[in-house]
Protein backbone atom coordinates (compact mmCIF):
# COMPACT_ATOMS: atom_id res chain seq x y z
CA UNK A 1 0.00 0.00 0.00
CA UNK A 2 1.42 3.42 -0.91
CA UNK A 3 2.21 5.42 1.84
CA UNK A 4 0.76 8.96 2.93
CA UNK A 5 4.18 10.98 2.06
CA UNK A 6 3.64 13.06 -0.76
CA UNK A 7 4.79 16.64 -0.98
CA UNK A 8 2.51 19.31 0.30
CA UNK A 9 -0.23 20.53 -1.66
CA UNK A 10 -0.78 23.77 -3.75
CA UNK A 11 -4.02 22.83 -5.60
CA UNK A 12 -7.30 23.80 -3.32
CA UNK A 13 -8.76 20.34 -1.83
CA UNK A 14 -12.08 19.41 -2.76
CA UNK A 15 -14.97 20.95 -0.32
CA UNK A 16 -18.34 20.00 0.68
CA UNK A 17 -19.87 22.18 -2.06
CA UNK A 18 -17.64 21.00 -4.94
CA UNK A 19 -18.57 17.06 -4.73
CA UNK A 20 -21.70 17.95 -4.90
CA UNK A 21 -21.31 19.76 -8.16
CA UNK A 22 -19.51 16.92 -9.17
CA UNK A 23 -21.91 14.48 -8.11
CA UNK A 24 -24.91 16.24 -9.91
CA UNK A 25 -22.73 16.76 -13.05
CA UNK A 26 -22.15 12.71 -13.26
CA UNK A 27 -24.64 11.41 -15.62
CA UNK A 28 -26.11 8.24 -15.91
CA UNK A 29 -23.67 6.71 -18.69
CA UNK A 30 -20.33 7.66 -16.35
CA UNK A 31 -18.72 4.87 -14.78
CA UNK A 32 -16.04 4.08 -13.09
CA UNK A 33 -14.78 0.00 -12.20
CA UNK A 34 -15.91 -1.64 -8.88
CA UNK A 35 -11.69 -2.06 -8.07
CA UNK A 36 -11.72 1.46 -7.31
CA UNK A 37 -14.37 1.10 -5.02
CA UNK A 38 -12.97 -1.78 -3.13
CA UNK A 39 -9.84 -0.13 -2.81
CA UNK A 40 -10.83 2.75 -1.30
CA UNK A 41 -12.69 0.75 1.29
CA UNK A 42 -9.89 -1.26 2.09
CA UNK A 43 -8.09 1.69 2.91
CA UNK A 44 -10.33 3.13 5.10
CA UNK A 45 -10.50 -0.07 7.45
CA UNK A 46 -6.87 -0.45 6.63
CA UNK A 47 -6.18 3.17 8.38
CA UNK A 48 -8.94 2.88 10.64
CA UNK A 49 -10.04 -0.35 11.26
CA UNK A 50 -13.51 -1.30 11.52
CA UNK A 51 -14.53 1.70 13.39
CA UNK A 52 -13.56 3.66 10.64
CA UNK A 53 -14.95 1.66 7.92
CA UNK A 54 -18.07 1.71 10.16
CA UNK A 55 -18.39 5.44 10.10
CA UNK A 56 -17.55 5.62 6.30
CA UNK A 57 -20.99 3.61 5.99
CA UNK A 58 -22.94 6.05 7.99
CA UNK A 59 -21.99 8.90 5.89
CA UNK A 60 -23.07 6.87 2.99
CA UNK A 61 -26.43 5.44 4.16
CA UNK A 62 -26.72 3.23 1.58
CA UNK A 63 -26.35 -0.62 2.07
CA UNK A 64 -25.19 -1.32 -1.39
CA UNK A 65 -21.44 0.01 -0.16
CA UNK A 66 -21.68 -2.81 2.66
CA UNK A 67 -21.25 -5.63 -0.36
CA UNK A 68 -18.01 -6.26 -2.29
CA UNK A 69 -18.17 -4.41 -5.39
CA UNK A 70 -17.37 -6.56 -8.77
CA UNK A 71 -13.45 -5.40 -9.58
CA UNK A 72 -13.97 -5.13 -13.73
CA UNK A 73 -17.87 -4.32 -13.34
CA UNK A 74 -18.75 -1.02 -14.11
CA UNK A 75 -20.66 1.03 -11.11
CA UNK A 76 -21.58 5.02 -11.51
CA UNK A 77 -18.92 7.44 -10.73
CA UNK A 78 -21.52 9.56 -9.05
CA UNK A 79 -21.61 6.89 -6.16
CA UNK A 80 -18.00 6.83 -6.62
CA UNK A 81 -17.77 10.63 -5.84
CA UNK A 82 -20.20 9.85 -2.79
CA UNK A 83 -17.60 7.45 -1.78
CA UNK A 84 -14.55 9.25 -2.27
CA UNK A 85 -16.28 12.34 -0.06
CA UNK A 86 -16.79 9.97 2.71
CA UNK A 87 -13.59 8.16 2.49
CA UNK A 88 -11.97 11.18 2.86
CA UNK A 89 -13.65 12.88 5.90
CA UNK A 90 -13.17 9.63 8.10
CA UNK A 91 -9.23 9.28 6.36
CA UNK A 92 -8.92 13.03 7.33
CA UNK A 93 -8.21 12.14 11.11
CA UNK A 94 -5.28 9.41 10.25
CA UNK A 95 -3.71 11.10 7.07
CA UNK A 96 -3.93 14.61 8.33
CA UNK A 97 -5.01 17.67 6.01
CA UNK A 98 -7.67 16.90 3.27
CA UNK A 99 -5.36 17.97 0.39
CA UNK A 100 -3.32 14.96 1.38
CA UNK A 101 -5.90 12.97 1.68
CA UNK A 102 -7.37 13.43 -1.34
CA UNK A 103 -3.89 13.15 -3.32
CA UNK A 104 -3.01 9.81 -1.27
CA UNK A 105 -6.39 7.94 -2.22
CA UNK A 106 -5.41 9.14 -5.53
CA UNK A 107 -2.72 7.35 -5.20
CA UNK A 108 -3.89 4.43 -3.94
CA UNK A 109 -6.44 3.96 -6.34
CA UNK A 110 -3.76 3.88 -8.90
CA UNK A 111 -1.93 1.42 -7.16
CA UNK A 112 -5.24 -0.69 -7.09
CA UNK A 113 -5.36 -0.65 -10.77
CA UNK A 114 -1.94 -1.54 -11.59
CA UNK A 115 -2.51 -4.42 -9.71
CA UNK A 116 -5.00 -5.51 -11.79
CA UNK A 117 -4.63 -8.18 -14.89
CA UNK A 118 -5.18 -4.92 -16.87
CA UNK A 119 -2.80 -2.62 -14.62
CA UNK A 120 0.25 -5.51 -15.08
CA UNK A 121 -0.28 -5.22 -18.43
CA UNK A 122 0.28 -1.35 -18.73
CA UNK A 123 3.34 -1.49 -17.14
CA UNK A 124 4.60 -4.55 -18.98
CA UNK A 125 4.52 -2.36 -22.38
CA UNK A 126 5.37 1.13 -20.12
CA UNK A 127 8.50 -1.15 -19.73
CA UNK A 128 10.31 0.91 -16.51
CA UNK A 129 10.16 4.15 -18.53
CA UNK A 130 7.90 6.87 -17.24
CA UNK A 131 7.57 8.16 -20.99
CA UNK A 132 6.18 4.97 -22.20
CA UNK A 133 3.82 5.06 -18.79
CA UNK A 134 2.24 8.49 -19.47
CA UNK A 135 2.03 7.55 -22.77
CA UNK A 136 -0.08 4.71 -21.82
CA UNK A 137 -2.23 6.44 -19.51
CA UNK A 138 -5.13 7.91 -21.63
CA UNK A 139 -5.87 4.30 -22.73
CA UNK A 140 -5.53 2.91 -18.71
CA UNK A 141 -8.47 5.57 -18.11
CA UNK A 142 -10.53 3.93 -20.97
CA UNK A 143 -10.08 0.60 -19.62
CA UNK A 144 -11.65 2.10 -16.03
CA UNK A 145 -13.61 4.94 -16.41
CA UNK A 146 -16.13 6.32 -19.10
CA UNK A 147 -16.11 9.52 -18.97
CA UNK A 148 -14.00 12.47 -20.05
CA UNK A 149 -10.60 12.76 -21.97
CA UNK A 150 -7.09 12.71 -21.10
CA UNK A 151 -4.47 14.11 -23.51
CA UNK A 152 -0.12 13.68 -23.13
CA UNK A 153 2.19 16.20 -24.23
CA UNK A 154 5.86 15.11 -23.51
CA UNK A 155 8.21 18.22 -23.27
CA UNK A 156 11.71 16.39 -23.51
CA UNK A 157 12.74 13.26 -21.46
CA UNK A 158 11.76 14.57 -18.05
CA UNK A 159 8.75 16.64 -17.91
CA UNK A 160 5.38 16.35 -19.66
CA UNK A 161 1.44 17.48 -19.73
CA UNK A 162 -1.52 16.02 -18.82
CA UNK A 163 -4.55 17.48 -20.08
CA UNK A 164 -8.21 16.10 -18.53
CA UNK A 165 -10.96 16.91 -20.37
CA UNK A 166 -14.75 16.58 -18.83
CA UNK A 167 -13.16 14.72 -15.54
CA UNK A 168 -15.22 14.44 -12.68
CA UNK A 169 -12.61 13.28 -10.12
CA UNK A 170 -11.36 16.81 -7.86
CA UNK A 171 -7.96 17.77 -9.24
CA UNK A 172 -6.12 16.80 -6.26
CA UNK A 173 -7.26 13.01 -6.20
CA UNK A 174 -5.87 13.20 -10.44
CA UNK A 175 -2.59 14.41 -8.80
CA UNK A 176 -2.49 11.46 -6.63
CA UNK A 177 -3.44 9.23 -9.67
CA UNK A 178 -0.05 10.74 -11.90
CA UNK A 179 2.05 11.02 -9.10
CA UNK A 180 1.24 6.56 -8.45
CA UNK A 181 1.62 6.55 -12.16
CA UNK A 182 5.28 8.00 -11.91
CA UNK A 183 5.93 6.08 -8.78
CA UNK A 184 4.85 2.25 -10.34
CA UNK A 185 7.72 3.00 -12.93
CA UNK A 186 10.13 4.58 -10.26
CA UNK A 187 10.88 7.83 -11.62
CA UNK A 188 12.75 9.88 -8.78
CA UNK A 189 11.30 13.52 -7.27
CA UNK A 190 8.42 13.18 -9.32
CA UNK A 191 6.53 16.70 -9.16
CA UNK A 192 2.79 17.66 -10.18
CA UNK A 193 1.46 21.13 -10.64
CA UNK A 194 -1.70 21.84 -11.48
CA UNK A 195 -3.45 24.61 -13.32
CA UNK A 196 -7.40 24.57 -12.72
CA UNK A 197 -9.24 26.07 -16.05
CA UNK A 198 -12.66 24.86 -14.66
CA UNK A 199 -14.81 22.83 -12.92
CA UNK A 200 -13.69 19.41 -14.64
CA UNK A 201 -10.79 20.83 -17.02
CA UNK A 202 -7.13 20.55 -15.56
CA UNK A 203 -3.75 20.69 -16.75
CA UNK A 204 -1.09 19.18 -15.40
CA UNK A 205 2.82 19.83 -15.43
CA UNK A 206 5.24 16.68 -14.49
CA UNK A 207 8.52 16.34 -13.99
CA UNK A 208 10.98 13.93 -12.77
CA UNK A 209 14.15 12.53 -12.42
Amino acid sequence: MIQPNSPAPSTPEAGEAEYERRIALATATDTSRGLFFNGTLSAVKNFGGENALRQCYELLKDKRFERRFIDFSSYPTSDFLRLLHAASKVLGAHLGAPSDTQRWIGRQTTSDFLSSMAGKTLLLLSGNSPKRALNNLPSGYRSSVSYGDRIVTMNGDFAARVSYRRDLMPPLHNEGVLLGVLESVNARNARVRTQVLGLMDYDYELTWE
